[in-house]
């Protein structure tokens, strides 16, 4: 049976959407909960894969949390095992950092449901290939990743070029938020600090705007999620291939 390792940051960031193909796919799923315990050093052995959620920090905030340059070379570690791996938000700026690219705060936060269009390289992606031209997408985020050296740029958005990005032929960045549920999306929304944030950025109606605005992509955004994922998890049985990461 097929193990997962799962980097989770705060309890209100969860893997969602992909929780349920995991368990169909018979994946064991082992989470380290650095919320938790900012101490962990968890080691890949034994594991076929790993996934890094998402979280309110930025990747350089090691100061505040350390538990961020384990992170870096856990990812790292999982890269040059050919490990299949996948960085969700803060996890996909975590793959970038620790394949050399930079990461920033960006001009602008994306958070509701923006359009995501896959590049060139994209539409031919294993994973991103079942997204159409444009696809509403939830987001959440103030940072960005630059694409890592080496990596294929896979989606963008109006607002913020580098949606998505691939390493090799298993490691994925996504920038957006596919995992969401509804209910996901309104935890979100009640979180004191998660609602300040997006109500400073687009005043008191916005949580209403995004409630009237959930019904109407979260059923496209669901199975899309399903296909996505779905291409994710068919990864974790393959036979891995070392790589090595590029020069810094």
């Amino acid at each position: 049976m097929n193990k997962l390792l799962v980097c989770q940051h705060v309890p209100f960031e969860i893997l969602g959407t992909l929780n349920p193909l995991l368990k169909s796919a018979g994946v064991r799923i082992k989470y380290v909960n650095f919320g938790r315990h900012p101490d962990a050093e968890p080691s890949l052995d034994g594991y076929q894969a790993l996934v890094v959620l998402g979280g309110p920090m930025c990747v350089d905030d090691a100061d505040r949390y350390p538990h961020l340059l384990t992170e870096v070379r856990l990812i790292q570690n999982a890269v040059e095992r050919g490990l299949p791996v996948l960085g969700i938000c803060l996890g996909a700026q975590l793959i970038a950092k620790a394949l050399g690219a930079k990461v920033a705060t960006h001009h602008t936060k994306e958070i509701g449901w923006y359009d995501v269009a896959p590049t060139t390289a994209g539409r031919g992606d294993p994973l991103l290939r079942h997204f159409r031209g444009r696809e509403r997408i939830f987001q959440w985020h103030g940072d960005t990743f630059e694409v890592p050296r080496g990596a294929i740029h896979l989606a963008g958005s109006a607002l913020c070029t580098h949606q998505a990005f691939r390493y090799g032929t298993n490691v994925y960045g996504f920038q957006f938020h596919l995992e969401v549920d509804e209910a996901l999306i309104e935890r979100w929304m009640r979180l004191a600090h998660y609602r300040q944030e997006v109500e400073a950025l687009h005043g008191p109606d916005i949580t209403d705007l995004i409630r009237r605005e959930t019904p109407l992509y979260l059923q496209r955004s669901i199975h899309l999620s399903e296909l996505v994922f779905g291409e994710f998890v068919e990864l974790i049985g393959a036979k891995k291939k070392y790589r090595m990461l590029p020069s810094r």
